[in-house]
């Protein structure tokens, strides 16, 4: 079937939990897997899949983002309907506000649904690391009929508080939702799993405006489709869930569980990182029937050097990224971005380490992540005492080790007068 789909990217997101890592950038924006950033998952699904209208919805902390999708995620040619445009809060609200929530961020941008005239809308968040052919979705959503589709896989109980839980029938229609209590129902027959809304719905047209419409102008109402929307639909609107299990992406092997990530916590973040540089990674970075997209930067290549006892320039079980060089000092278990200089006899272990990071001599890391442009003295050692870690960094529970990182300074071009 022929559909007209326009896809809204919800990437406004504050993503408090992420501190410091999102004290100058909105999460989505905020650096994954060595060379890319959280929002070029969703976008590469959408690309990846044949969808090529796209709306991106901006509010927080902004910039870093809206310079990424510059570098990254600008269609050069001549086809109208082929764009990825972000869009800032306007404050189109009556009463000029900010998004209030996920619901008023669609109502706020009422205007290019309706100028786009679009079948359906496939709605999804930008904060989550997964790939997802998105066209197995809107086939189960059409040839179910349905008026709202919502993906969803199983989680453990104990994470019920964090999601929106569903109740489902046989067939797969949803009987009831609920937006994260802790003691929602589990699934029918396994009682340490519930099954949780992944933030991705597809609507059809006319009824998500006239949802988002009503929502407005409802002043008890909080505009988010999990708290307000979502259940008020169950008796009124054929509801589906979508199981994301079922999803299969080209060139991957038959009968692999589809890898699903909500990296919302500095330690959910840290371990999916970590997935990622496995010897055998949950989710396969190098299928090029599925490329996970990003800005392309003409960064030399890595390189390792020096070839001495005990100043090797070596990486073990590591992803590294353009521009690294890895000057006589050993990389073990770590993801690392560009242009990080590790020098001689350093040691850096289960570490995730951003851009332009230069870490000196003799130091000794490990189970940190260090922001871009950070500069690590000669002789530093991190990760080894927590109480001196706490000192200077910020330390999390499981004692992963924070470092905050420096502005990236920003070229002008010179005038001569």
């Amino acid at each position: 079937m022929d559909l007209k789909v326009l896809a809204l990217v919800l990437a406004g997101g504050k993503g408090t939990r992420l501190a410091p890592l999102t004290a100058e950038r909105a999460k989505p924006a905020v650096p994954f897997g060595g060379k890319y950033r959280i929002i070029d998952f969703v976008l590469s699904n959408l690309i990846n899949s044949g969808i090529y209208s796209i709306y991106v919805l901006i509010q927080f902390r902004s910039q870093s983002l809206l310079q990424h999708l510059r570098d990254g995620w600008q269609f050069g040619g001549m086809l109208q309907n082929q764009f990825i445009i972000p869009v800032p809060a306007q404050m189109r609200s009556a009463g000029e506000t900010w998004y209030s929530g996920t619901a008023d961020a669609v109502y706020q941008n009422f205007n290019l649904i309706e100028q786009s005239a679009p079948d359906i809308v496939v709605l999804f968040g930008a904060d989550h690391i997964y790939r997802m052919d998105v066209r197995q979705m809107i086939r189960y959503h059409r040839d179910k009929g349905a008026g709202v589709t919502i993906s969803a896989l199983p989680v453990e109980k104990k994470f019920a508080k964090d999601f929106g839980v569903i109740e489902i029938d046989e067939d797969g229609r949803i009987l009831a939702f609920h937006e994260k209590k802790p003691d929602a129902p589990t699934m029918p027959g396994n009682p340490e799993m519930v099954l949780a809304s992944m933030g991705n719905y597809i609507f059809e047209r006319e009824l998500l405006l006239d949802l988002v419409g009503k929502d407005a102008a409802d002043p008890q109402s909080s505009h988010d489709f999990g708290t307000n929307i979502l259940p008020r639909l169950v008796d009124s609107v054929p509801m589906y869930a979508y199981d994301f299990q079922t999803n299969h992406i080209a060139g991957d092997p038959p009968g692999g569980t589809p890898y699903w990530r909500d990296v919302g916590t500095l330690d959910a973040y840290y371990e999916s990182n970590m997935d990622m540089r496995a010897i055998d990674p949950p989710l396969n970075l190098y299928n090029r029937n599925w490329p996970l997209r990003t800005a392309g930067y003409s960064d030399p290549p890595a390189k390792f050097a020096f070839d001495e006892e005990n100043r090797r320039g070596e990486a073990i079980d590591s992803i590294l990224s353009g521009g690294c060089i890895l000057s006589g000092g050993v990389v073990r278990r770590s993801v690392l971005g560009r242009h990080v200089f590790v020098h001689s006899y350093a040691q850096v272990e289960d570490c995730i380490v951003f851009d332009n990071v230069d870490i000196g001599r003799r130091c000794k890391i490990r189970r940190a992540i260090i922001e871009k442009n950070v500069r690590i003295p000669p002789d530093t050692v991190i990760g080894y005492d927590a109480e001196e870690d706490r000192k200077r960094y910020q330390v999390t529970e499981s004692g992963l080790v924070v470092i905050k990182g420096e502005r990236s300074p920003v070229p002008l071009s010179s005038l001569s007068i």
